[in-house]
This record gives C-alpha cells, sequence and structure tokens, in this order.
C-alpha cells in the first residue's frame, strides 16, 4: 500500500511540474506580445505623433539652452495652419554636389506665406508694422553696436513665398537662421515644439 502511495503522489507531482511549465510558458508568452505591442505603440508615437530633440547650440538662447530636450508635435500642422511665433522643427537639406545633408533645427516662426519682412536696426516689420518680440533676451537688445545686437541689422523688404516661412532664432545674435539661408519650405518643417521636457526643473509649455 506504501508502495502504491508513494507512487501515485510521484504521479500528482509530476502533472503539477507540467503544469507548472505549461503556465511558465504561457506567461512568457504574453509578456513577448506585451512588449511587442507597447515597442509597436513606441514606434507609431515616434513616426507619425511626438518626438524628442535635444537642443545643440545657443540659437535658441533664452528660451532654450544647449542640451535641453523638447517634445515635438508631429501631428499638430496636419491639424491647422503653421502660425507666427511658433517654434518649429525643420530638416534644412544642404549638398556639396555630392553628398546631401539633412540637419534638424529648430527656430521660430517669424513671417508667412504672403507677408513682407523687413529688418531695420534690429527690428523686425511685417507688412510695414513692428513685430513685438518678448521672447528676445534683454541683455542682447540694450547692445550700442547693432551687429552685437541682432547680427544681421538690417533686411530690405523680402515677400514670403507661398507654402514657405521665415524663421529666425531667439538668440539673434548668434542664430544662424533665414537671415543667412532665406526662407524655407513648410514641407520640410518636421513639427511644432510645444513643450520643454528636460531638465525637468525647466520644464515649461513653450
Amino acid at each position: 500500500m506504501r508502495i502504491q502511495h508513494y507512487g501515485w503522489e510521484a504521479m500528482e507531482t509530476t502533472d503539477t511540474g507540467r503544469k507548472d511549465h505549461q503556465h511558465g510558458l504561457r506567461v512568457i508568452r504574453e509578456w513577448v506580445v506585451v512588449v511587442g505591442v507597447a515597442l509597436a505603440i513606441a514606434l507609431l508615437v515616434r513616426g507619425f505623433l511626438l518626438q524628442q530633440f535635444y537642443i545643440s547650440g545657443p540659437s535658441m538662447e533664452s528660451t532654450m539652452f544647449q542640451d535641453n530636450r523638447v517634445l515635438v508635435n508631429k501631428l499638430s500642422y496636419r491639424l491647422h495652419g503653421i502660425g507666427r511665433g511658433d517654434v518649429v522643427v525643420f530638416d534644412r537639406i544642404t549638398t556639396d554636389g555630392e553628398v546631401v545633408q539633412h540637419d534638424d533645427l529648430i527656430k521660430r516662426v517669424i513671417a508667412l506665406p504672403g507677408e513682407t519682412i523687413e529688418i531695420r536696426e534690429c527690428v523686425v516689420f511685417i507688412d510695414g508694422k513692428e513685430l513685438l518680440e518678448p521672447y528676445l533676451n534683454d541683455y542682447d537688445l540694450k547692445q550700442v553696436n547693432l551687429e552685437d545686437r541682432c547680427r544681421v541689422p538690417e533686411l530690405e523688404p523680402v515677400e514670403i513665398s507661398s507654402g514657405h516661412i521665415f524663421v529666425m532664432g531667439d538668440n539673434r545674435p548668434q542664430s544662424f537662421d533665414s537671415r543667412m539661408f532665406g526662407e524655407i519650405e513648410t514641407d520640410l518643417v518636421v513639427g511644432r515644439a510645444f513643450t520643454l521636457i528636460w531638465p525637468l526643473s525647466n520644464a515649461r509649455w513653450l
């Protein structure tokens, strides 16, 4: 009787072990599916909705600084048009005749299609009216030398073409922008930077 009893326990132990093994495999499969779906959603969001960019260079100081991180809404301009004052990331394409280079730049939209932009002694005028720019650095505005104040103190009136925008950095003395390379196509705009997310101590809406 004891031998049969122990044999029955051995069979039960074997069955239990097999069930535990099958349960473990099922849990692993479920987690693989969960992780796969999460990665797919993350790639979908990054590709079509939101993307993080880091700031390289001083051209947008003091709105944002070197190594700050911003979140860009890539769907924004599919829902509405680009607005003056928007901070945008765009793809600037350059070539030396052989190699094509793509650079993601971040600037502020200053003039829109059909508008005429002009700069007089560092002051921006849109269609003949002075543009108020509260985001500019007070220290720069107090510089006596105009080139120290804004780098390009004069710009003859330029009408912005259809499907194009004129962009400038908030740090006018150090920004490389449409004052140098001209208007950009709206099709090259990746999206609107709407929030600064890093460092956390400076996180805010843009």
